[in-house]
């Protein structure tokens, strides 16, 4: 009973509205006198929450004398909060993004190792369609039952690994050999994960990472995972003529393209 009341508490009626209408359920037609009776309040107040509610239509009154009152089915009630709910929050997406049309997903910095792992685990538990991670052996460790309930759901889900990383049933893995040596660059383990095209976390996971919901930030780590994927696949077909053409580790293409004097920086 106690949880009824808390409920329609919750749609706005107060706790006299909702313990009046929860009487009448039980038995109706009924006199203000046997309202207070069965719903167990005063007198005065059954009659001021028997008021309150046929101005809202949610009881109806007879002509006879007592005077005695109805309650509209429970069907006609949550049928009848379902459309003023929808009706609602139809109106406030029309209406609340033209406050400001400009509006961007923010970031969010959040740091230490568990908290990192926490967050990662509630995107994932999330995650509807697709998933695409880059992640160390040992924090996929930590993500595994996570990223198995997710493929179990029908998840799609595409994963560079590092470190001995070693394949699981979670999907499309490839592994990645550099590990050291972006380790020592960045100074750490990093993370990427993007979750339906719309969320993401990424950063160094044993610090500080960031979250958001941006889904232009969620385009750009997703086009970088997918690029990686790209060389890491085309690495695996065709490893002799790549070292023919770029030297071993591509050190060749590393000399034309990066800058030595950059390093990775995400700043908490």
């Amino acid at each position: 009973m106690d949880n009824l009341i808390e409920k329609l508490k919750e749609l706005g009626f107060n706790s006299y509205e909702a313990k009046v209408y929860i009487a009448l359920l039980k038995k109706y037609p009924a006199t203000g006198y046997e309202v207070s009776q069965l719903s167990d309040i005063p007198q005065s107040r059954a009659y001021d929450a028997l008021k309150s509610l046929e101005v809202e239509g949610v009881v109806h009154s007879s002509t006879d004398k007592p005077q005695k009152y109805t309650p509209i089915s429970p069907k006609e009630l949550t049928q009848r909060f379902k459309r003023r709910m929808s009706s609602t929050i139809d109106y406030l997406e029309k209406k609340l993004p033209s406050l400001n049309e400009s509006y961007n997903e923010p970031i969010y910095n959040i740091s230490g190792y568990d908290k990192n792992i926490e967050k990662l685990k509630e995107v994932i538990n999330n995650t509807k369609k697709s998933l695409y991670l880059v992640v160390w052996s040992a924090d996929f460790k930590a993500l595994e039952q996570e990223l198995v309930a997710a493929y179990d759901r029908g998840v799609e889900i595409k994963i560079v690994g590092y470190d001995n990383f070693q394949p699981t049933m979670v999907g499309l893995v490839y592994r990645h050999e550099a590990t050291k040596e972006i380790e020592m660059q960045v100074g750490g383990r990093l993370i990427y994960l993007v979750s339906d095209y719309v969320e993401t976390v990424f950063g160094r996971i044993e610090s500080n990472v960031v979250w958001s919901k941006n889904v232009d930030i969620a385009y750009l780590l997703k086009e970088f995972i997918s690029h990686d994927m790209y060389l890491l696949d085309i690495s695996q077909r065709f490893p002799e003529q790549l070292k023919y053409f770029y030297g071993p580790d591509f050190v060749r293409l590393k000399e034309k393209i990066s800058d030595n004097k950059s390093s990775y920086n995400l700043r908490g």
